[in-house]
C-alpha cells in the first residue's frame, strides 16, 4: 500500500505545482513530473522529510518566481537551507564547459559546487537524484546536450555517487551515461554480457541449486541471487587488462547475503568445499573494507564442469550499504533523531566518509576568506582519477591506468594524431608508460607523422579511441599522396 504523505510534502507538492504551471521539460510533460521523480527517488533512499520537501522544491528558485524567503516562511530553515544549496550547485556549473580540464574559471565554478556540497551533505544526495532522473530522460535532449550531461556525470557524479558508497545509483548513472559517451563501445559491451550471461544461464542455475542445498544442509538463512556485471564497469575492467576479455572473470557471479559475520565466512568456506578457489582471487573486503567502505568477501572458483563464477558473500546490512551507502536507511535511522542530522552533519562518521568532514571544514575555511589547497581536495574526492600536469602547469584529469596518448588527444586532436614521443618528469619515456599523479607530461609531435593502428592498444579512455579512430577513418577514406620532400625534420613541443 503506498505511504501517504504528510500535510508538509502535500503543501509543497501544491506550491511546486503552482510555480511549475505553463512549464514543460523537452519530454513534452508537465515540469512538475521532474521534482515528483526526485521526491520518489529520495523516498526510495529513505531520506528525512526536509530534504524530501526541498527535493520537490529544488527548481522553484532558479526557475520560477519563488523566493528562497518564501520558502523559509513556509518549510523553515532547513528547507531553505537545501534548495538554495541545490541552486549554488547549478550556478557552480554555469561556464564548466569543458571539464576536462581545469581552466581557471572551470575552477572557480568547480569550488562553488564543492562549498554547496560540504555545507550540507544532504544537498547532494539531491542533486544525485535531481541527475539520476535527468539522466533517465536525457533522450529528449539534443545530442549536444545529452553528450555534455553524460560527460558530466560519468566524470564528475558517478564517483561522488561511488565515494557515497552509493553503488546502485552508480551503476545505473555510470552506464546511461556511457551510452550517450560513446554509443558503440556501449552496445558492443552490452551485446558481449548478454550472449555471456544468455550461455551461462543453464549451469548458473545448476550452481544455485547446489550451494543453496549446501547452505541448507549447514541450517544458514541466505538469499541467492546472480549479479548481472555492468556495462561500464566491463568497460573500465578491460582497459585494465589490455581488453583481454579472457582475463574478466565476475561477467557470471553470484551474490549471497547471510544474517551475519560468521555466517559469510561459514560460507565462503561451504563454497570452497564445492568448488576449487582460484588462487589469487579471494579478497576479503570485510576484515580490510575498500576506500569507500564496501564490504564483501569475493571468491572466484572453478566448478566441475570448468565454469569460472565469481561469489560475493555479504550481510544484508553490508549489502544495504552497498547498494545506497549513506543514504542506506539503517544508518541514517540512527541519526535522524539527532539535531546534527537536522543540520546535515553526521555524528561518528565511518573513516571511509571522513571526506565529508574535509569538505565541511574546507567550506568553512573559504567563506572565511582562507586559503585552501583545492587541488588537494580534488585529488581526495575523485580518488579513481589522477591528476597531471602540462609543462605550463596547467592540471588534467584522467583515469587511473591512462596512458601518454590519453593525456596527448585530451589536450587535442591534432597533438594526439602527430605525437612521436613523451618526456614524462623531465625524461624521455614510451607510450605504454602509465601516467602516476602529479606526473609532468610533455608530448613531442612532428607533423610528418600520422596516426597508427597500433596506438589503439596505447589507449585507455573512449575519448582518445574515438579521436583515433576518426583520424584513422579519415586517413584510410583520402586517396594517397606523394610524400613531399623536406629537408629536415620539425619538431614541436605542447
Amino acid at each position: 500500500m503506498k505511504e501517504k504523505n504528510s500535510p508538509r510534502v502535500e503543501k509543497a507538492i501544491e506550491i511546486a505545482k503552482q510555480a511549475h504551471e505553463g512549464q514543460f521539460r523537452k519530454t513534452g510533460e508537465p515540469y512538475i513530473v521532474h521534482p515528483l521523480a526526485v521526491k520518489k527517488i529520495l523516498e526510495e533512499w529513505h531520506m528525512d522529510e526536509d530534504t524530501i520537501i526541498a527535493g520537490i522544491l529544488h527548481d522553484t528558485v532558479e526557475d520560477t518566481d519563488l523566493t528562497l524567503e518564501d520558502i523559509r516562511k513556509e518549510f523553515g530553515d532547513s528547507v531553505s537551507f537545501l534548495v538554495n544549496g541545490v541552486t549554488k550547485i547549478s550556478t557552480a556549473r554555469t561556464g564548466m564547459r569543458d571539464i576536462d580540464s581545469y581552466l581557471p574559471e572551470t575552477k572557480d565554478n568547480f569550488l562553488r559546487l564543492l562549498i554547496a556540497l560540504g555545507d550540507d551533505i544532504r544537498v547532494l544526495i539531491i542533486k544525485l537524484a535531481d541527475r539520476l532522473h535527468n539522466l533517465r530522460t536525457l533522450s529528449a535532449l539534443p545530442p549536444d546536450k545529452q553528450r555534455k550531461i553524460a560527460k558530466e556525470s560519468l566524470e564528475v557524479f558517478a564517483p561522488l555517487a561511488d565515494r557515497l558508497n552509493m553503488g546502485r545509483l552508480r551503476v545505473e548513472m555510470a552506464d546511461i551515461a556511457f551510452k550517450y559517451v560513446d554509443p558503440k563501445r556501449y552496445d558492443y559491451l552490452k551485446e558481449l554480457i548478454e550472449k555471456h550471461n544468455e550461455s551461462a544461464e543453464k549451469s548458473l542455475k545448476k550452481i544455485e541449486k547446489e550451494v543453496s542445498d549446501a547452505l541448507r544442509k549447514e541450517k544458514i538463512d541466505f538469499e541467492l541471487a546472480g549479479r548481472v556485471k555492468s556495462v561500464y564497469s566491463l568497460h573500465r575492467k578491460l582497459a585494465k587488462h589490455n581488453q583481454n576479455m579472457g582475463e574478466i572473470y565476475d561477467l557470471t557471479a553470484l551474490r549471497v547475503i547471510v544474517d551475519d559475520i560468521t555466517d559469510c565466512y561459514l560460507t565462503l568456506g561451504i563454497i570452497h568445499s564445492l568448488y576449487t578457489p582460484m588462487g589469487g582471487r579471494i579478497k576479503d573486503y570485510i576484515a580490510v573494507p575498500k576506500q569507500n567502505g564496501y564490504q564483501s568477501l569475493h571468491t572466484t572458483v572453478i566448478t566441475k564442469d570448468k565454469k569460472i563464477v565469481e561469489f560475493q558473500i555479504r550481510t544484508k546490512e553490508m549489502h544495504e550499504f552497498a547498494e545506497h551507502g549513506l543514504a542506506a536507511s539503517f544508518y541514517y535511522n540512527e541519526q535522524k533523531v539527532t539535531e546534527n542530522y537536522k543540520k546535515g552533519k553526521i555524528e561518528h562518521l565511518p573513516t571511509n566518509l571522513l571526506w565529508i568532514t574535509e569538505l565541511q571544514m574546507t567550506a568553512a575555511k573559504l567563506r572565511e576568506g582562507k586559503k585552501v589547497d583545492l587541488r588537494k581536495l580534488k585529488i581526495n574526492l575523485f580518488a579513481d582519477k589522477i591528476f597531471v600536469y602540462t609543462p605550463k602547469g596547467d592540471i588534467i584529469d584522467l583515469p587511473k591506468g591512462a596512458l601518454p596518448l590519453d593525456f596527448a588527444y585530451r589536450l587535442h586532436s591534432e597533438i594526439g594524431d602527430h605525437v612521436i614521443g613523451v618526456k614524462i618528469n623531465g625524461k624521455m619515456s614510451n607510450l605504454n608508460r602509465k601516467l602516476e599523479q602529479g606526473d609532468i607530461v610533455e608530448i613531442l609531435t612532428s607533423k610528418n607523422q600520422v596516426p597508427n593502428s597500433s596506438w589503439l592498444s596505447k589507449i585507455l579512455t573512449s575519448h582518445a579511441r574515438q579521436k583515433l579512430t576518426r583520424a584513422l577513418n579519415a586517413a584510410n577514406r583520402e586517396p594517397a599522396e606523394k610524400p613531399k620532400k623536406s629537408s629536415r625534420k620539425k619538431q614541436k613541443r605542447s
